[in-house]
């Protein structure tokens, strides 16, 4: 074992490692303002659109990412479509992470009581207020498991990535292995590196699950306070 093999490239390590954050998180952006558009879209639309978005959803599901990746990349100058590796892999990124976080979403939306609803309808909130103000806000709460569970996943997808010559982390100790014959060292470093951004991710969402919980036991405290007084009244 010579490490001195990651030290002698550690400039190129971490500017791999930097790529990696940067298309994650962009993939993760893209994924989640995607995903959200298509749940609001299926709660609001007709029978027609929600068809269409059913089938491209259940299509994005059904077909592996790398596969997707190779039409967005290579078939795509055939439909007068030339992306650099980059933008490929951002695209390719948030559409597979559409169809993930929009069923995560719709399942959110659901699970709001229809009454909360109806009962902001009255006080005379149009459907955006009501989307906005009283279901995300609350289906958050519910989803945040879920949502963390799939950016660990998706970041754990960056690594295709290197298959279009995106300069990520695989794709740069791959190339020291393959200069060096040093693959134990960097295939091990690999895995120490998604290991961290794995475990960033799960902090990252146990900390946003103990202030929801706060904020929920802060909420139900509040109205708990309020019915001893509406109750006087």
């Amino acid at each position: 074992m010579d490490f001195t093999v990651l030290t002698d490239h550690a400039s190129e390590i971490g500017s791999g490692f930097l790529v990696t954050l940067w298309t994650w998180g962009g993939g993760v952006l893209a994924g989640v303002i995607a995903g959200l558009v298509i749940a609001v879209i299926q709660l609001s639309a007709g029978p027609w659109v929600r068809g269409v978005l059913r089938c491209y959803i259940e299509v994005i599901r059904a077909t592996p990412f790398l596969v997707q990746l190779f039409l967005l990349y290579y078939g795509g100058p055939s439909l007068g479509l030339s992306l650099s590796p980059m933008t490929a892999g951002l695209v390719g990124l948030g559409i597979y992470g559409s169809v993930y976080f929009a069923e995560i979403f719709r399942t959110g939306f659901t699970s709001i009581p229809r009454g909360q609803q109806e009962a902001a309808a009255m006080l005379g909130m149009t459907a955006w207020q009501i989307i906005w103000r009283v279901q995300i806000p609350q289906m958050l709460v519910l989803i945040l498991p879920a949502l963390v569970n799939f950016t660990t996943i998706l970041g754990k997808e960056t690594p295709v990535l290197s298959i279009i010559t995106v300069p990520e982390l695989t794709f740069v100790l791959t190339g020291v292995g393959a200069e060096t014959f040093a693959y134990v060292e960097t295939l091990l470093a690999l895995c120490v590196g998604y290991f961290l951004l794995a475990e960033l991710c799960s902090r990252l969402g146990q900390w946003l699950e103990r202030r929801a919980s706060r904020y929920l036991t802060q909420g139900v405290q509040q109205r708990r306070a309020l019915k001893p007084r509406e109750s006087a009244a």
